[in-house]
């Protein structure tokens, strides 16, 4: 079967393939408001500028291109590059099992630059599990991002395949989650509850549990 026709699996990276209770969300939220704040900008509003980018564009990160001509190769490396991920990450066994025991394509799709999803695989150990990664490539000034419907496009385009309903996605963010039901993927939603999330096709609360919601994926 021609690889066009073959099922695709899109995994997120960030709190999706490793846990929230990590604490990296955190960090990178202080990372963008202490970048903001070397700007010149007052803590209180260094926080709202932050979030009110992240609601408007995606990423802060494209605010603060549209608006403030920043350098987001540089960005990224005061942000996600200063994050200390390999006193925090570690790797996990259980989940490179689960990786290589599911029986269709596997492939990264994340909103983070490719370094910080490079570097993330290869801490926890499972960089050799995903033929590809869809990334926001930082150095286009006018690069999209999830959960806009030219990033998913985007990513069924670099995975080679055209078909919505062959398309997969693990995501962390409701969002995104949403936007690729809307679109015909398969939608597993890793929720902080799942038993209170409505989002996507399927609620789980941990990546470890998507073996037993999509068990058919395994046989």
């Amino acid at each position: 079967m021609e690889k066009s026709q073959q099922p695709v699996f899109f995994f997120d990276c960030d709190n999706c393939l490793y846990h929230k209770r990590h604490g990296l969300l955190e960090l990178t939220q202080k990372n963008i408001t202490d970048y903001f704040q070397r700007m010149g900008l007052p803590q209180e509003e260094a926080l709202e500028l932050r979030k009110r980018y992240y609601l408007d564009y995606g990423l802060s990160v494209r605010g603060l291109i549209k608006h403030h001509n920043i350098d987001p190769i540089e960005y990224d490396k005061q942000i996600d590059g200063a994050l200390p991920l390999e006193s925090i990450l570690k790797p996990d066994p259980e989940l490179r099992e689960m990786l290589s025991g599911l029986k269709i394509r596997k492939w990264l799709f994340t909103n983070a630059y490719l370094p910080h999803a490079e570097r993330c695989l290869n801490i926890m150990g499972i960089s050799d599990q995903f033929e590809g990664i869809t990334y926001c490539n930082y150095a286009d000034p006018n690069f999209d991002c999830k959960p806009e419907t030219s990033s998913f496009e985007r990513a069924m385009k670099e995975a080679g395949i055209q078909d919505p309903s062959l398309c997969y996605l693990v995501d962390d963010s409701e969002a995104n989650v949403n936007a690729a039901k809307a679109l015909g993927w398969t939608s597993v939603h890793v929720a902080d509850d799942a038993s209170k999330s409505n989002h996507g096709d399927y609620q789980i609360n941990d990546i470890h549990e998507l073996k037993e919601t999509l068990p058919e994926l395994w046989e």
